[in-house]
C-alpha cells in the first residue's frame, strides 16, 4: 500500500512524496514522465532567466525550434539535444551530477590499500614498579 502526500514548497512548487507501507520514502521521480516535466519545468524557467525567446535558444544551440518545444513541453528528446540546450543555458557544468563519477565516490577510497590506515593492537600497560613510592607526602 503507497502513501502520497503533498508538500508546498516556498516556490508556490508542489512535489509528490510517496511512501511504502513501511513509511519510507520510495523516490522523488517514480515515472520517467514525471521526471522529464521536472526537467521541462527547470529548463524553461532558466530559459526565461537568462532571457532568451525559444527562438534564441534554438539559435544559439544549434537545435530546432521544434526540439526546444518538446524540450519545454517534457516530451521525449534526444540526449544530444538537451546537452547542447544546457551548454547554451550555461548549464553544462552541472552534467557531472546527472551520472557521478564512479571513481569519485567514498567505496572508492575503501579499496585503496594506500589510504587505510591498518589497525593497530593496544599496547599492554607496564606494571608499576612496586619500588617506586607513588605518594605526594601528605597521605599516611
Amino acid at each position: 500500500m503507497l502513501h502520497v502526500t503533498r508538500l508546498c514548497v516556498m516556490m508556490g512548487e508542489e512535489n509528490t512524496i510517496v511512501h511504502n507501507e513501511r513509511g519510507e520514502v520510495m523516490g522523488k521521480y517514480l515515472s520517467s514522465h514525471s521526471a522529464l516535466s521536472e526537467l521541462a519545468a527547470r529548463l524553461k524557467a532558466y530559459r526565461i532567466d537568462y532571457p532568451l525567446s525559444q527562438k534564441e535558444l534554438a539559435d544559439k544551440s544549434g537545435i530546432a525550434l521544434r526540439s526546444i518545444l518538446r524540450v519545454e513541453s517534457g516530451e521525449d528528446v534526444q540526449l544530444g539535444n538537451l546537452i547542447k540546450v544546457l551548454i547554451a543555458l550555461d548549464l553544462d557544468a552541472n552534467l557531472d551530477m546527472l551520472v557521478p563519477d564512479p571513481t569519485k565516490r567514498p567505496s572508492y577510497y575503501l579499496h585503496d590499500k594506500s589510504i587505510m590506515s591498518q589497525r593497530k593492537r593496544a599496547r599492554k600497560k607496564k606494571p608499576q614498579n612496586p619500588n617506586i613510592d607513588s605518594r605526594w607526602g601528605d597521605e599516611k
